[in-house]
């Protein structure tokens, strides 16, 4: 199922949750897809996997005809964010926009010279990325989680495509769903960001950029989404003091079996 997160009639954010998890809870995570339209030019964030490519590619038609896809944008190397590129590559003329710390690691989802001249390397401080009329920003999100990672900010719809900090593992049917009770949702939330997120030194970073952005809604590629400057804003408080990660490491963490 598709969610219209953001329409102008000119400018469209899509969201697509139910195309990678089922009712059997030792299936695959629950992911995020999505896809901007904007003045006829078409990009998707974190396409995933094998998985999704079917129905993803199907689901667009709605609103983008994906032979025309001019971009993949990847948040980071994971596979359920980008293991389905080689059939993207294949099947249109995109270019992929990664982490340039990946950018040699990404061929090994792909057919031998698949990814020539396909493949273009976000530098460590991000960059602005033209679609169509709008602009987009790949934001510095390294450590949460993978130490090449970033965020997508959509200046038009004022989205913030956090990647997988923010995450929920929750069934598709919820994800579909803002978050309407911050502390309810806590449970979701926590115990992936205690494992994933790298630490706090990072959590606090990243909190101090987000301040500077005008955000309407942040979006996870896992769960549910935060919308309104409210939630946004319990959001970043909330990362600005986790621990996670390193942080909670002891000795007994590391310890010969």
């Amino acid at each position: 199922m598709a969610n219209e997160l953001f329409n102008n009639g000119r400018h469209i954010c899509v969201k697509f949750s139910d195309l990678s998890d089922s009712d059997n809870s030792q299936a695959a995570v629950q992911s995020n897809q999505f896809l901007i339209v904007s003045d006829g030019h078409g990009a998707l964030i974190d396409p995933g996997g094998n998985m999704t490519y079917n129905s993803l590619m199907m689901g667009m038609g709605k609103y983008f005809y994906f032979k025309k896809l001019q971009y993949i944008f990847a948040s980071h190397q994971d596979p359920d964010i980008v293991a389905s590129i080689n059939k993207w590559l294949v099947g249109t003329d995109c270019k992929v926009l990664a982490p340039a710390v990946w950018e040699r690691f990404l061929p090994h989802f792909c057919s031998v010279g698949n990814t020539e001249n396909r493949i273009i390397g976000i530098p460590d401080q991000g960059m602005n990325i033209t679609l169509g009329n709008a602009t987009i920003k790949a934001i510095p999100a390294h450590f949460l989680h993978s130490e090449g990672n970033f965020q997508f900010y959509d200046v038009t719809s004022k989205i913030l495509f956090s990647g997988d900090l923010g995450a929920s593992l929750v069934h598709h049917d919820l994800a579909a769903v803002p978050v309407t009770d911050f502390d309810m949702h806590l449970s979701a939330m926590l115990p992936f960001h205690r494992r994933y997120m790298t630490s706090n030194k990072a959590c606090r970073l990243w909190a101090n950029m987000a301040r500077t952005l005008d955000i309407e809604s942040i979006v996870p590629q896992h769960g549910r989404s935060f919308v309104g400057k409210q939630m946004v804003n319990q959001f970043i408080d909330w990362v600005e003091k986790l621990e996670c990660g390193i942080d909670l490491m002891t000795q007994d963490n590391y310890k010969v079996p």
